[in-house]
């Protein structure tokens, strides 16, 4: 009776997906002739870890540019939180909440670590010049907020209480990306876009920043958007995975889904061996 009491329900009382909090919708990029993006569409959802993969020059960081808004598409839209956001300028798109880092390091290096996480809020501010420049009661009050805000809980959050101090070119490569992590959450995004968070990274250091995502995605409910190489960290981590192959999405879908994609295949190997590629994608041993 149960059974056929819920076979008998209407379509409109079953739980519906929750709406994405950012969407990709045909998104093309054109420079000259050439076509870095070509149709590219898929939907982040929010709580989740999505990464995009590809083999190099497949469009990944044409892709995160045009998302954050450093790149104008030829065509399509981008879509943050129900809002067409695909004219939004790139300071704004950070104030709506789009924080995201970069595949080669872009901090100040003559600064200091904590100097270069507090530029991550500065979207927020609302000091004037003239406030700021004689340190008056709101310039007061948003400074010890912010330092409150970055040294109780977003230094702490990433272990990096020991060199905020220091000065950024004096740092280790591995630290240095955690700083640059650091000034993304400092920008109290929704969504967190990671270029290559873990590239040049020893294996111990792969390990803390993977944990430090899984914690950001856990604790804070922040989404994270990633592209990155290390397979065996994404197909650990994500919920969803995104393949492109020439400006194209050849595949999507949860990690095993990708893994036993023959496109995916393709892809990456040509007419090589399978074999490898699953094994890489998994992050064991090549098979002899």
């Amino acid at each position: 009776m149960q059974e056929e009491t819920l076979a008998a329900m209407p379509a409109a009382l079953s739980p519906s997906p929750a709406e994405p909090v950012l969407r990709v919708d045909a998104l093309t990029l054109a420079f000259g002739g050439v076509k870095a993006l070509n149709g590219v569409g898929f939907d982040v959802q929010p709580g989740s870890i999505t990464a995009v993969i590809g083999p190099n020059g497949a469009g990944k960081t044409s892709l995160f540019n045009t998302i954050s808004g450093f790149y104008r598409p030829t065509a399509g839209s981008v879509q943050f939180e129900g809002a067409d956001i695909t004219r939004v300028a790139a300071p704004k798109r950070a104030a709506m909440g789009l924080a995201r880092s970069f595949q080669n390091i872009a901090l100040f290096r003559g600064m200091t670590v904590l100097d270069n996480i507090k530029l991550g809020r500065h979207a927020h501010l609302r000091t004037n010049v003239f406030d700021a420049l004689f340190y008056l009661g709101r310039a007061r009050r948003e400074e010890a907020e912010l330092r409150r805000d970055v040294e109780e809980r977003i230094i702490d959050f990433l272990e990096i209480d020991h060199i905020r101090h220091a000065s950024v070119a004096a740092l280790p490569y591995g630290l240095q990306k955690r700083v640059e992590m650091a000034r993304a959450l400092a920008m109290q995004p929704k969504v967190l876009m990671l270029d290559e968070p873990v590239a040049g990274m020893n294996r111990e250091e792969t390990e803390d920043m993977a944990r430090f995502i899984l914690d950001v995605r856990r604790e804070w409910g922040i989404t994270v958007l990633m592209v990155e190489h290390d397979m065996a960290m994404v197909m650990d981590l994500s919920d969803h995975v995104v393949v492109l192959n020439f400006g194209q999405v050849i595949a999507q879908g949860t990690p095993q889904q990708v893994q036993a994609d023959p496109e995916v295949v393709r892809a990456y190997l040509g007419a090589g061996d399978v074999g490898a590629l699953r094994a890489k994608l998994r992050g064991t041993a090549v098979p002899a």
